[in-house]
């Protein structure tokens, strides 16, 4: 299968019940390698490679962009904690 492998995954980190502790990463990865993250708790793209470091200024550059992922800690990540982390929890 020639090809390439190109991923956008995004996920909300967690260990406290009143989500104080909550920090949303956005990871893109080329090849099954993270070449760049958006980090909440950084407050900006960081670049892993070469490639990522160069595509983390250019992110970085747009304020637009970095305020939208930042927002997503409060619109996507507590938002759906609130929803479903409760039925979760009362199961453990």
């Amino acid at each position: 299968a020639d090809g390439y492998y190109v991923n956008t995954m995004g996920e909300c980190v967690y260990s406290t019940s009143d989500y104080s502790d909550m920090v949303f990463l956005q990871s893109y990865s080329f090849n099954k390698v993270v070449e760049v993250q958006f980090n909440s708790t950084v407050g900006k793209f960081v670049g892993f490679t070469e490639i990522g470091v160069k595509q983390a200024e250019n992110f970085n550059k747009d304020q637009a962009i970095v305020q939208q992922m930042k927002a997503q800690v409060d619109t996507n990540c507590r938002h759906n904690a609130q929803i479903w982390d409760p039925s979760v929890r009362d199961k453990t």
